[in-house]
């Protein structure tokens, strides 16, 4: 194809040009420094647990706190009469209270399993207050990944001394986790989506529900 007399640039030409004419206008002008990390005043414990209510709640997630003594019951509230849960291959089940239908992922259950289950409860790795984000590192407490993406609800523990203020420091504290190969998870609320028009809905994939249990050091 051409236009007028002149054929028109292969997509590789194309490109070539483009950058060329960039490079020429940016050419011998002065960089500009990068604008400091965005550092946040810091926060007293009791308002970083704080801060992470605030945030877990306006996710519309659940939250709740309770003393270590009380775990069990917490998760029994949290489950809402959910019979048939998930459990990952480390300790997660002694925190459960009795009469569950546990489904312990040792050896890993299918999909199929995943998906009949109404429940899932988990650890985490550490959990941020700004974003009222929880990370999943994926260690024994927590399982693969498909544990938290697969059941409708997620009751995830969080320890009371997981919670951090910033993401800097959360991504610290799974940095070694990382750099060995760990697999993170990321998340913020229950699942949700947005349309073109950023109507967001709820629930579209993805643990529809998240309930949030902080433990009390």
């Amino acid at each position: 194809m051409t236009a007028g007399n002149r054929p028109f640039p292969s997509t590789a030409e194309a490109k070539l040009e483009m950058l060329t004419l960039i490079n020429r206008a940016i050419a011998g002008a002065e960089q500009q420094p990068l604008p400091p990390y965005p550092v946040s005043a810091p926060l007293s414990p009791a308002e970083v647990l704080h801060q992470f209510e605030d945030r877990i709640l306006d996710y519309k997630a659940a939250f709740t706190r309770v003393p270590a003594g009380e775990v069990a019951r917490a998760i029994g509230a949290a489950l809402g009469g959910a019979r048939r849960v998930v459990v990952p291959p480390g300790p997660t089940a002694e925190w459960l209270p009795g009469g569950l239908d546990m489904l312990r992922d040792d050896p890993p259950l299918s999909h199929a399993d995943l998906d009949r289950a109404e429940a899932v409860v988990t650890g985490c790795a550490v959990a941020v207050s700004e974003t009222g984000t929880i990370i999943l590192d994926h260690g024994p407490d927590q399982g693969r990944r498909a544990l938290s993406l697969i059941p409708d609800l997620h009751v995830c523990l969080v320890r009371e001394e997981q919670v951090v203020q910033t993401v800097r420091q959360a991504v610290g504290a799974v940095a070694s986790g990382v750099r060995a190969g760990s697999p993170l998870t990321w998340l913020s609320g229950g699942s949700a989506t947005s349309d073109i028009e950023l109507v967001r809905v709820e629930g579209v994939h993805g643990p529809r529900r998240l309930h949030v249990i902080v433990v009390e050091a």
